[in-house]
């Protein structure tokens, strides 16, 4: 079954990684039995660096819960919720099973899949596990990011609903394959780049692909 299990907000601030090291981030967000989501996102979040994160096409971060499992056996420490600056903690919703373009229900509110998520660094930095962020990266567990359909409130034990799937199929799992990875071909971005859900950033950046591949 598909079900939020936490849901979190919150607005940049400036963190501490070391005593030398500072940084405005929004990746720290706080647990919220319930959240009001907009066109432009969660009421009392958002992100700091708008080149890199947010905007309508990115309203939405969603993480597997049962990643966790995963990340806390293989480093042995116990981590805490939203580690990854996740807005909704999910189950059965793994990468490989989710596409782009896929929409859910979920309270009142509707999304759809956009983007693949590109891990960030800021993620070791903030759980104090440099290793932390590389093995996100191997793994491709990384959550994925959404657009807003319909505005509405969302809480923590919803269920999520799927409302649509995409045509193309293009799997989470598989985008990160073939660009995080860098396994794809030419092919396998024109591929990706036929999805019309695609979130502007990951769209343009598969078209530098494409152009380089023709070269």
């Amino acid at each position: 079954m598909r079900k939020v299990h936490h849901v979190a907000i919150g607005k940049p601030k400036e963190l501490a990684f070391s005593s030398k090291s500072k940084m405005l981030t929004g990746i720290e967000k706080t647990g919220v039995l319930e959240a009001q989501l907009t066109f432009q996102g969660f009421v009392g979040d958002g992100p700091f660096n708008m080149k890199h994160h947010g905007g309508p096409d990115r309203t939405v971060c969603v993480f597997p819960v049962e990643h966790y499992a995963y990340f806390e056996e293989k480093f042995q420490k116990k981590l805490p919720k939203s580690a990854f600056g996740e807005n909704l903690m999910v189950s059965g919703m793994l990468e490989k099973d989710v596409a782009i373009g896929d929409i859910f229900q979920i309270g009142e509110a509707v999304i759809q899949v956009t983007e693949a998520r590109n891990p960030c660094s800021t993620i070791g930095k903030y759980n104090h596990m440099p290793e932390l962020y590389k093995e996100v990266q191997q793994t491709g567990f990384t959550g994925y990011l959404c657009r807003t359909i319909k505005e509405g409130k969302i809480q923590q034990l919803d269920e999520v609903i799927l409302l649509e799937a995409d045509a193309h199929q293009v799997t989470v799992a598989y985008c990160h394959e073939m660009v995080l990875h860098k396994k794809g071909a030419k092919a396998d971005f024109e591929r990706i780049a036929a999805v019309k859900a695609l979130s502007e950033r990951y769209y343009e950046s598969l078209q530098k692909k494409l152009q380089n591949s023709n070269r």
